[in-house]
Formats: C-alpha cells, structure tokens, sequence
C-alpha cells in the first residue's frame, strides 16, 4: 500500500462498476472516499461534509456534469475537481478546464495516474487560503451569511428574504428581547409604515419552518407585552 493519507475524494459516476472500481483503488492508495451516483445528491452531501477533490464523470443521468461544475464553483471554489469521462473531445476538455476544473482525464484510464493526478491537484491548492466565512451559529441553527441560506442540523430550509433577516437580527441579539418595533426597524427599515403585526405573521411562519414543534417553540421566545426574544441554548 502506499504512503496513508487519508485526504477526503468523492466518487461522482453512475457506472456501478466503475465508481466501485475507482473506489476500491483510491482507498488503496490511502484516500478517505465517498461516493455518489447522481449529481444532486453529490451536492446537497457538501452541506454534511466537503471533500478536498471531486472526480466527476461528465455523463450523469440526473444533470450535466458541466452544470455540477458550476454549481460547485458556487458553494466552494477551492473543491478541486478532476473530469473522469469517456468524452475525450478537445472542446469537453477545454469547457470542463473553463469552467473550473482543475484537470481531465478520460476513460480508460490507469488508476495509479488517477491518485497520482488527485496528489499533484491537492499539492498545488493545499496553498490556497481559504477565506474565513461569515456564519452565525446558535445551537442547531447555522446562518451562512455569505451563502444567504440556513441550516438546521445540515439540513438547508429555505427562508423567503425577510425571514432570513429576522434570522440574522436574533442570532445577532441572543436572548435580547427585541420589541415588534425594534424588529420593524431593523429588517424593514426605519421608514416602514406597515402595521407591526407583520412581525407576528412572519415569526409563525419563520417558526412552521424552523422549529421541532411551532405549537412549542424553543427558538423563538415570545415576550408578553413586547415582541420576541432568540434562545441563544434553545
């Protein structure tokens, strides 16, 4: 066996025996692999956790293997991407480099060359500096500012714009209670002259989306007589 290491790589091919093949061989040569025979799936496990490399057949049944690499680019563009395909055409090589990956290799293929091309991409964007994200956490509650998406558990749950502001205002006031007047002027705007029950339409449906059980909430507090308040260990 060669040198451990135990860098995390992510199968993305529909061909049982291939992605099976593929696999097996990495995990001889030290990787930590995962797999994945649709590219969807492939995508929403980032969420859960992100591999260093991915090698991706262009020809998956449930999208375009171009189109998985500009999804990628847009969660983590540090995600090295290596093309494994029978497409060997000079313009699949050139659009698949454009569009971000870091190489292309096409089928049949030799597994050694795989591992040893998978260590050359990690050598050279093992140097990259990944810039810190901008996140607010609260117990199961992850708001990923940069992305404009949250997750419960790492699990995404999608919020309109404004819900996704009521958010952001709690996690960044937790057990603070906030009035419905205070919230009106810090997601609406100090302008805004809507009626304040818009808040309390808004919190139930944020609740309905965010909490175990909305009847018995333990995220969102409300505060008799005044508004609301975040449980910063709800």
């Amino acid at each position: 066996m060669e040198e451990t290491n135990r860098n995390h790589v992510l199968v993305v091919e529909d061909d049982d025996s291939i992605r099976r093949f593929v696999t097996i061989q990495l995990k001889r040569s030290g990787f930590e692999v995962t797999e994945s025979a649709l590219g969807r799936p492939a995508l929403s496990s980032l969420h859960v956790k992100k591999p260093d490399v991915v090698v991706l057949d262009l020809n998956l049944p449930d999208m375009d293997g171009f189109e998985f690499c500009t999804k990628l680019r847009e969660v983590d563009p540090y995600i090295a991407i290596i093309i494994l395909t029978a497409r060997g055409g000079d313009w699949d090589k050139i659009r698949g480099l454009e569009l971000g990956a870091d190489d292309y290799m096409v089928k049949p293929f030799n597994p050694l060359e795989l591992a040893a091309r998978i260590r050359t991409v990690l050598r050279r964007t093992s140097h990259a500096v990944r810039p810190e994200r901008n996140v607010l956490h609260s117990g199961p509650i992850r708001l990923d500012l940069d992305a404009n998406k949250l997750y419960k558990r790492d699990c995404w749950i999608e919020l309109t714009p404004k819900e996704q502001l009521i958010v952001k205002v709690f996690l960044e006031n937790p057990d603070k209670a906030l009035s419905r007047n205070e919230l009106l002027n810090l997601v609406w705007g100090e302008d805004f002259v809507g009626d304040p029950k818009t808040i309390d339409v808004h919190i139930r449906k944020l609740r309905e989306k965010i909490e175990d059980d909305s009847s018995r909430p333990q995220l969102i507090e409300t505060v008799w007589g005044l508004g609301y308040r975040w449980r910063k260990d709800g």
